[in-house]
């Protein structure tokens, strides 16, 4: 059993020597490991992006990287991964639930409205969804589901994906390999994230009541 004592310096070494290891793989690999790491990431495999897009922020500050390039290749492996559990939801999930729904408390009907209510805020859903931990993972397996339109669910992906990974690069670009600071801005960046996120939601739906025809703003 390790004592308290020791477990508060294991974790912090823990992190510093996942960092090197991204910071020497990304090196090795490149812009490649950069979109590789990330579309993981975007799937379900737990590939932190917290993890990845720092370092490369912080090799494109050595002059080992063009910034811009860097996060081209982080959102583009992001909208791959993303589109990997799309397809798999889209061809696997949703005649599965059609079929065996019924059993798991999800017969057709709930699933189809579901369904409508994705297709109908789909847009607004996965922006936002690609903004937030655990969620971002999730997120694009709805919009498989339900069959979202591929040009919307690229944009919107891509811009949701484009922001997060634009946040982190710049957090590694300014920070540097200090990895307690670039968790902690992280933590930071996440937090003003929820909070942006929290407000656009709340427009959102402001915006959707008042604009049906008839709304009343009184």
């Amino acid at each position: 059993m390790v004592p308290n004592g020791a477990s508060r310096h294991i974790i912090p070494r823990m992190i510093h020597n996942a960092i090197m290891w991204l910071v020497d793989t990304i090196g090795a690999s490149g812009y490649l490991g950069i979109f590789l790491l990330m579309a993981m990431e975007s799937s379900i495999i737990p590939v932190p992006s917290e993890l990845v897009m720092p370092p490369a922020g912080y090799l494109a500050s050595q002059g080992r990287m063009e910034l811009w390039v860097a996060i081209l290749a982080g959102t583009a492996g992001s909208l791959v991964g993303a589109y990997a559990n799309y397809f798999a939801a889209r061809h696997l999930g949703r005649p599965l639930i059609l079929k065996y729904g019924r059993y798991v408390l999800m017969p057709p009907e709930k699933f189809l409205k579901v369904e409508r209510f994705f297709l109908e805020h789909g847009e607004i859903s996965t922006f936002i969804g690609r903004l937030l931990p655990v969620i971002r993972h999730l997120i694009s397996i709805p919009a498989g589901l339900s069959g979202m339109n591929h040009l919307r669910f690229t944009i919107y992906t891509l811009l949701g994906a484009g922001i997060w990974v634009t946040i982190l690069s710049w957090i590694g670009y300014v920070i540097g390999q200090n990895q307690e600071l670039v968790m902690a801005y992280a933590h930071r960046a996440l937090l003003g994230v929820i909070v942006a996120s929290g407000l656009l939601v709340a427009g959102y739906v402001l915006f959707r009541k008042y604009r049906r025809p008839g709304a009343n703003p009184q």
